[in-house]
């Protein structure tokens, strides 16, 4: 049988995932097996917190939206404004609506006061 030269493919790839893990600490940036563990592990971990990421925001913009509603009046909540939102069919996403609610107080106690004469009232008082 003739000699086979191996190397050049698996020497590539232990490369690539070395360049991968160079900024790792001790045998995670050092040892072949290490290194593959390591980068499945932060893959893992990369998208885990991208999805939690996602999650924090949604839960920053629902706060900050829900303080500057409640300062003008306690009567008036979030969980209100979003349901006469929808009722409305008004396409303003809550990132929008803590943008204004930072940058222009008045434009979103506008938007407030717009939906609250529009949306009929007698709901909440049956509820209550």
């Amino acid at each position: 049988m003739t000699r086979v030269k191996r190397g050049y493919i698996a020497r590539k790839r232990r490369t690539k995932i070395r360049l991968f893990a160079s900024s790792f600490r001790g045998s995670h940036s050092r040892l072949t097996r290490t290194i593959t563990q390591q980068k499945i592990r932060a893959l893992v971990s990369a998208r885990r917190d991208r999805d939690k990421q996602k999650r924090n925001f949604r839960r920053l913009w629902i706060t900050r939206i829900n303080a500057v509603i409640r300062e003008k009046g306690v009567a008036y909540s979030y969980s209100k404004l979003i349901h006469d939102l929808y009722k409305r069919q008004l396409l303003l996403n809550r990132k929008i609506l803590a943008q204004i609610a930072i940058s222009n107080r008045n434009c979103l106690y506008m938007i407030s006061n717009e939906i609250r004469e529009k949306v009929d009232w007698k709901e909440y008082t049956e509820i209550i």
